[in-house]
């Protein structure tokens, strides 16, 4: 078999598996069969809710069984006429069946992504909050390549963006920025992001061309919806106002219509400045707020089950997750999982699916990767 053939086979078996095991197949099959069971009686409907619950499951477990088992009924009918086809020497075929595989492939690769996607809070839209680390005008210079770098990323998926809060830096960039994503599997995606991101280059604001290493985190988290009650006490709070500002002058107020919340327990810290109305603001933040306690929720269960788990640290060297190389060489290297780019100006531009596959892959499977930093 040609290797261009066996290295589609080998791709659409590595999805397959990784499919079975987010899956967790042999348990979804038996989940499968109770839901089935459970259709077939009468009285499920007596509570409409329930069963709208029961059919939601039932449906999304069959599409992935049966979409599983067709791509593995095609890749060995499809390797079966390969074989054939060789044998008789019949290369029109064979281009014909590699071409096929390559779709395989391709159609594979496509469901492991919708199946990592499975998650309590997945589905949902996301923040993304863009803090800049310490080094004054070159940080917060980063900050702003990155917000422009994931807002290219939200467009190329067709999200709708949303400013919800900005601070400019003190001479350029920005000292941070909350964004609001809307649209399908925002914050299943988004959620990988979170971390130290380190940028290499020689900076434009020395005059001596040398080189610097600059940071900023990204925090990521989900808009929750109002079935998930979320308490939060009134004492528990800190809340401040102030003057709204904005890039070049833009969405200025001359009253106090900004507010920023502080969860006084777990420190966390949220504001908003997008609308004119204080009143409007602080009804965004307490929901920004109330997002936030909810995915620190969703990352002690994950912490539970992988007490290595890295969240939110410290702004600076040893901690970060991605590398972006711009000078003397381009190269952007994700440090969890090895994958990279010699494409820095691609990825900055929003490139960031390649990346974001293999991390959420890597929370599927588990493995980790030893990967050294670049310089």
């Amino acid at each position: 078999m040609r290797a261009e053939a066996q290295q589609y086979i080998d791709r659409i078996d590595a999805a397959l598996a990784l499919l079975r095991q987010s899956l967790d197949w042999d348990r979804a099959l038996r989940r499968l069969d109770e839901l089935n069971a459970r259709v077939e009686d009468p009285t499920l409907w007596d509570n409409a809710k329930q069963a709208q619950d029961v059919m939601r499951e039932r449906t999304r477990l069959d599409s992935a069984i049966g979409a599983t088992r067709a791509i593995e009924g095609e890749k060995t009918d499809t390797a079966e006429l390969i074989e054939m086809a060789e044998a008789e020497g019949d290369e029109s075929m064979v281009d014909e069946a590699v071409a096929a595989l390559k779709a395989l492939a391709d159609r594979a690769d496509e469901d492991k992504i919708k199946a990592l996607l499975a998650g309590e809070a997945d589905s949902y839209d996301t923040y993304l909050e863009i803090h800049a680390g310490a080094g004054g005008t070159e940080s917060q210079d980063w900050a702003e390549m990155l917000s422009r770098m994931y807002r290219r990323w939200a467009e190329r998926r067709g999200y709708k963006v949303e400013l919800v809060d900005y601070q400019a830096g003190d001479q350029a960039g920005i000292k941070s920025a909350t964004f609001l994503f809307k649209g399908e599997n925002a914050y299943g995606y988004a959620k990988t992001e979170s971390g130290v991101h380190r940028l290499v280059r020689i900076s434009p604001y020395d005059s001596s061309a040398r080189r610097h290493t600059s940071f900023s985190s990204v925090w990521v988290y989900p808009v929750i919806d109002d079935d998930i009650d979320i308490e939060v006490k009134e004492s528990d709070l800190k809340i401040d106002t102030y003057r709204a500002s904005g890039a070049g002058g833009q969405h200025v107020n001359t009253t106090d219509s900004a507010v920023r919340i502080t969860h006084v327990p777990s420190g966390i810290i949220v504001a908003s400045q997008n609308d004119r109305s204080q009143h409007k603001n602080r009804a965004t933040a307490m929901n920004m707020l109330k997002a936030r306690l909810y995915e620190a929720e969703l990352r002690r269960r994950e912490e539970a089950a992988s007490s290595d788990y890295q969240a939110k640290t410290e702004i600076g060297w040893g901690h970060q997750i991605r590398s972006y190389v711009l000078q003397p060489y381009q190269l952007v290297k994700d440090l969890r999982t090895g994958v990279t780019s010699t494409s820095p100006d691609d990825v900055l531009d929003g490139a960031l699916d390649p990346f974001m596959a293999a991390a959420l892959s890597q929370k599927v499977t588990g493995e980790k990767v030893d990967v050294e930093d670049v310089d």
